[in-house]
């Protein structure tokens, strides 16, 4: 059932695009159509495009060049490109969630409802779902929620306003980790194990899964810090 729920636009254009490359004959370094062509082609609004190619750009598939175009980019070539580089650095951001947020799945593991548990039930599942089926964008918006359903939990108001306030930047810093498609599921399987000390009511092995987490999803970007 949920692997036949409709489909943000954003996410359709993100597919539409993605088939276009690979049934399209197009190799790394190959100019797509411009945006006003694939928006016309696709069927949707040069937001929704933006949105999509910022998601692709994310994952290595594309390069979107101000007053060039877009170009098809192999994801093995190198790392993704970090659209915030003139505010924070990628690794940065990967530290504070590290700090943030494993302290703060350790206080949800304390304070969490039976229904908030269900929700993220219901997220690890769904998450799956769309992982197998390559739809990343909705794996990236789910991962967020995930997230942020602890950092409300926890019940710190300061982290969640921190949180909430940058929103663009730590989606953005969630989508990166599914730029290798073989390594996606990886993700998945570490929300399970973060659920599983949370169903546990373990405060220590909540805050460990956590911090495991983050620290594998940042060096799946080719961030690599201590911790």
């Amino acid at each position: 059932m949920l692997d036949t729920l409709p489909r943000a636009v954003p996410e359709q254009a993100l597919l539409a695009i993605r088939k276009l490359i690979e049934h399209g004959n197009y190799q790394a370094g190959d100019a797509l159509p411009s945006q006003r062509d694939l928006a016309d082609r696709l069927g949707v609004s040069r937001a929704s495009l933006r949105e999509a190619l910022s998601s692709l750009s994310a994952m290595g598939v594309v390069s979107v060049q101000a007053g060039k175009g877009v170009y098809v980019q192999d994801p093995a070539a190198g790392a993704p490109t970090w659209r915030y580089a003139d505010q924070v650095s990628a690794a940065d951001i990967f530290q504070m969630r590290y700090a943030l947020e494993g302290f703060a799945a350790g206080q949800a593991a304390l304070a969490l409802t039976t229904e908030t548990l269900d929700r993220l039930r219901a997220n690890v599942q769904s998450m799956g779902v769309e992982l197998r089926a390559g739809r990343f964008e909705a794996a990236a918006q789910l991962d967020y929620a995930f997230h942020k359903t602890l950092l409300l939990a926890c019940g710190n108001q300061a982290m969640l306003q921190v949180i909430t306030n940058s929103r663009d930047i730590f989606l953005e810093s969630q989508k990166l980790p599914f730029i290798r498609p073989e390594r996606a599921l990886e993700t998945w399987q570490e929300h399970r194990k973060i659920l599983q000390a949370l169903e546990r009511r373990s405060q220590a092995g909540a805050q460990r899964a956590m911090q495991t987490h983050i620290r594998n999803a940042a060096s799946r970007t080719g961030v690599v810090f201590a911790g």
